[in-house]
């Protein structure tokens, strides 16, 4: 199954390859470095069928060019997060702002903060988000299969489970 994640990373690639530059100029070719201009990137709001509270996500790169990874900012304001969920190639969570709070199924939340990353690997179950009083931005870069899946959602984090720490 596609998720709202995986066909915007798909339509983002789409854009890319079909767009020119700033300068008016084509598109480079796929043996060129290619730039990508800050903004140029609509932000999106996290599906709440995958989220609690407000979720922007900002799309940096979608996997493409040989390279099985995207990477995008998800910004979670106090109290949002993710529900469970697993990846299946495993992904890497960078905080850049705020504090914010990691459960793996079964184990202890974990507070997280700017600099700390968070190795979430294959099929782990797990959520992730901002802590009750604090927002929190991360840059995710997750692995895609070949099929373009990069996320099985689950059940959504209840409050008792999030109010646990």
């Amino acid at each position: 199954m596609s998720t709202p994640l995986v066909r915007f990373a798909l339509c983002a690639a789409a854009l890319h390859v079909g767009a020119s530059n700033a300068a008016g100029e084509e598109p480079a070719s796929d043996s060129s470095q290619q730039i990508v201009r800050a903004g140029s990137e609509a932000s999106i709001v996290g599906p709440a069928e995958y989220f609690t509270g407000p979720v922007r996500i900002d799309m940096i790169w979608p996997a493409e060019g040989g390279i099985n990874v995207s990477g995008a900012l998800v910004t979670f304001e106090p109290g949002s997060r993710s529900a469970w969920h697993t990846h299946p190639v495993g992904q890497r969570l960078s905080v850049v702002s705020g504090v914010g709070l990691t459960q793996e199924w079964g184990k202890p939340i974990q507070e997280i903060r700017p600099g700390d990353v968070v190795y979430c690997p294959p099929g782990v179950k797990h959520w992730h988000g901002a802590s009750p009083k604090t927002a929190m931005t991360h840059l995710a870069v997750t692995g895609v299969q070949a099929d373009g899946k990069n996320v099985e959602w689950m059940e959504k984090v209840s409050d008792d489970q999030y109010h646990a720490h």
